[in-house]
């Protein structure tokens, strides 16, 4: 599945100093049975009854309706927190413990499944924010709050209704605003702070060899970090089961390769052939 000559350029990579990072998205969870967001069954494909799924997922939307956006994103929450890891997240962690001071993930997920015990990433960057908190959705602080319990644990469909008390809960404690899930939404832009913008772009810039998996390569940050390796001559390789808006640049490209493959399998060779090269 991968080729002599990719296995070729990554060895070459191991052999050097620079870092080795991956950048994944949805399709690595597709897996653990979580809805990608572009795909034919993705959450974002049905979106809500009366709005499309770029409405529902804005800042606009939650000032409109509070109670419509967090019944969607509770159960989204109920998704993720019933999905296991797969041999996706599972590899991930077993690379990272071979090589744990070059290794960067920079993932584009919100679901949780880096952290859990079998899959647990230390050096873990994630863009797109984490669903296993919310925050004042007025920005009195940068804190970050737990989803209580009771709310997560409810089962849930994607039109079961937020009630009165359950709103109650989902208040900001220093100021009492109501409080937002800790993501990036369509109509915000990345920062620092909430989503390392500066920190993956400078390691984009250090590292030797880029592994893409499962993402469309459909928002801005993903695009500049291919092409700050890309531009200080990294090795980039995509992985993912379908073409997508990296792939025939790539291709174009000497330092830039696709593997056409589920990202389980794919993921499974490279660990296996890491360990033969740095044995």
């Amino acid at each position: 599945m991968i080729t002599q000559e990719i296995k070729t350029n990554i060895e070459r990579q191991l052999q050097h100093t620079r870092k080795i990072t991956f950048l994944v998205g949805a399709g690595i969870s597709a897996e653990s049975g979580i809805p990608t967001f572009r795909g034919k069954d993705g959450f974002w494909t049905d979106g809500s009854r009366n709005f499309t799924p770029q409405e529902m997922g804005t800042k606009k939307m939650f000032d409109l309706s509070f109670n419509k956006v967090w019944s969607w994103y509770l159960y989204r929450i109920s998704i993720c927190n019933q999905a296991k890891p797969n041999l996706s997240h599972i590899e991930l962690s077993n690379i990272e413990k071979m090589i744990p001071s070059r290794f960067a993930l920079i993932s584009q997920n919100v679901d949780g499944l880096h952290f859990r015990q079998e899959s647990f990433i230390e050096n873990l960057y994630l863009i797109h924010g984490d669903l296993r908190f919310m925050r004042c959705s007025e920005s009195c602080s940068r804190e970050l709050y737990d989803i209580p319990n009771s709310l997560i644990e409810k089962p849930r469909d994607r039109n079961t209704p937020i009630l009165f008390d359950e709103t109650q809960l989902l208040v900001c404690p220093s100021c009492g605003a109501e409080t937002r899930p800790h993501v990036l939404w369509f109509d915000e832009y990345y920062n620092e702070y909430y989503y390392h913008l500066n920190k993956v772009l400078r390691i984009a810039k250090e590292t030797g060899l880029l592994i893409v998996v499962g993402t469309s390569g459909a928002t801005n940050l993903p695009k500049k970090i291919v092409k700050n390796t890309l531009a200080r001559q990294g090795i980039v390789v995509e992985v993912n089961p379908n073409e997508s808006m990296f792939t025939e640049h790539l291709k174009a490209r000497k330092n830039g390769f696709y593997i056409q493959g589920k990202s389980s399998e794919v993921l499974l060779e490279m660990r296996r052939f890491f360990q033969k090269v740095l044995d």
